[in-house]
């Protein structure tokens, strides 16, 4: 469905962000992108749905098809009217509109009549959504706004759906909620997720594959099971020993500047 072939990134054309990146999304699938803080996750989520610009980044290399058609060079309005929608990191609402009207926003490539039965969609999916459709947005909780973020995206009824970290500031009981969502879009509706998070347990426990960044590449990828149980990755990513033992902050941060993942 999606294909990034050898993506060069950069901005202000001096800061090189992403190098020689290729990934795919199947068709259907969840697939997991995890890395550090600066790795370049967001900055290929960006790049997909051609919002780049406003940072002064550009792609110099590579090719982004989606369903076979190179959409390098389309707008971002067109590449929303293509089926991917994009769930920024810290959910940008509109804080003073009422959560309907959020989440009508995200349905303006949908037809009209198909927008009731679409919100519809969205209330059943987050209850109490519905319960606050007329309350503001800004006043909600952390875990309602971003209930919101994915709802607006979803009223798009897209084909994939790019998440860029969902659980960010979240209390455990709404992540686990969100996640569980997430899960339930890719298993009954096929829909196909890329899926940006730093909690990586969480995200390989729900994703068919992954893959991990470190400094703008790809270092390692393969099916979410075998990449969870890479002695590695439960080391550098999930913090666990050899023996399955937790490990401390210190000894992690200690390790990450020892480890080599580049040649």
């Amino acid at each position: 469905m999606l294909a990034l072939t050898n993506l060069q990134i950069v901005y202000d054309r001096v800061i090189e962000a992403v190098r020689d990146v290729s990934l795919e999304v199947p068709e259907g699938r969840l697939v997991a992108l995890l890395g550090s803080n600066g790795a370049g996750k967001s900055t290929l989520l960006k790049a997909i749905s051609n919002v780049l610009f406003p940072e002064k980044g550009e792609v110099l290399h590579g090719h982004i098809k989606f369903r076979d058609r190179d959409i390098g060079d389309v707008s971002a309005n067109d590449i929303v009217k293509a089926g991917i929608i994009h769930v920024p990191e810290g959910r940008r609402l509109f804080p003073l509109m009422t959560v309907e009207e959020n989440l009508l926003m995200g349905g303006y490539t949908t037809s009209s009549a198909k927008l009731g039965e679409a919100l519809d969609k969205v209330y059943a999916l987050f209850p109490r959504l519905k319960e606050r459709r007329k309350g503001t947005a800004g006043y909600l909780s952390g875990g309602e706004q971003q209930m919101v973020a994915v709802g607006r995206a979803l009223i798009g009824q897209p084909k994939l759906l790019l998440l860029d970290e969902p659980s960010l500031g979240l209390a455990p009981q709404i992540i686990e909620e969100i996640f569980e969502t997430v899960t339930r879009l890719r298993t009954e509706e096929g829909l196909s997720i890329l899926l940006v998070e730093q909690n990586a347990a969480l995200a390989l426990e729900i994703a068919d594959y992954a893959y991990i960044m470190e400094n703008g590449r790809i270092v390692l990828d393969g099916a979410a099971s075998e990449i969870a149980g890479n002695a590695d990755v439960k080391e550098f990513y999930l913090g666990f020993g050899d023996h399955g033992t937790k490990k401390n902050f210190r000894e992690i941060k200690h390790y990450k500047r020892r480890k080599r993942w580049l040649s």
